[in-house]
């Protein structure tokens, strides 16, 4: 993923690698050197148990906590306060919720392209064509970026469907989560009515 060597379409990548670099070729030297540092310095207790186990002051603090009646949030693989876990806790269920009902509306990448078309004014098939227009770019950014992170496509199906590369799919995934009305975009053409 960071790395290049393994596409997922969860993780904004470019992101995370301008937090170690201005080019991605030194973002990843700088990635691969702290995490190289991390593995060095081996398991460690104050990284152990995850966030709710260091908040509260330990298992037997915890286990205080429980004896006396009082249940807090905990999750292993979130590191934080017991409401901190709860809410990102609520917040991912709400996006899986909103993932599950959206694959109900749009069934197909087909149909997510004529909506997409629909949407642009313009022919779903421009959308599959090589064309560098400008509305056939941001849409077809637009149908990347919902395709996978909004219902959970990987980049190959997309890249399939809509006949470009997996990393052109990726790239446009990012671009089209910069694009300003992504978010009225998104809900034109995932919540208005069938076509």
């Amino acid at each position: 993923m960071l790395m290049g060597k393994v596409e997922a379409g969860f993780q904004d990548t470019s992101y995370v690698l301008r937090l170690f670099g201005q080019t991605t070729r030194q973002a990843r030297r700088n990635y691969e050197s702290f995490v190289s540092k991390g593995v060095g310095q081996g398991r460690r207790p104050e990284l152990v148990g995850g966030g709710l186990l260091r908040s509260v002051g330990g298992w037997a603090a915890l286990k205080g906590y429980r004896d006396v009646g009082v249940r807090i949030k905990g999750d292993e693989r979130l590191l934080g306060s017991s409401d901190f876990v709860e809410r990102v806790l609520k917040q991912s269920n709400e996006q899986l919720e909103e993932k599950y009902r959206l694959q109900l509306g749009v069934t197909s990448l087909q149909a997510l392209i004529e909506k997409v078309a629909h949407n642009y004014k313009i022919d779903p098939e421009n959308l599959k064509s090589a064309s560098k227009e400008r509305p056939v770019t941001e849409a077809r950014r637009v149908l990347c970026y919902i395709a996978v992170r909004k219902l959970g496509y990987n980049c190959s199906d997309v890249s399939k469907a809509v006949g470009i590369s997996a990393a052109t799919v990726s790239k446009a995934v990012s671009l089209g989560s910069k694009l300003s009305a992504i978010g009225e975009i998104q809900k034109q053409i995932l919540y208005e009515t069938n076509l």
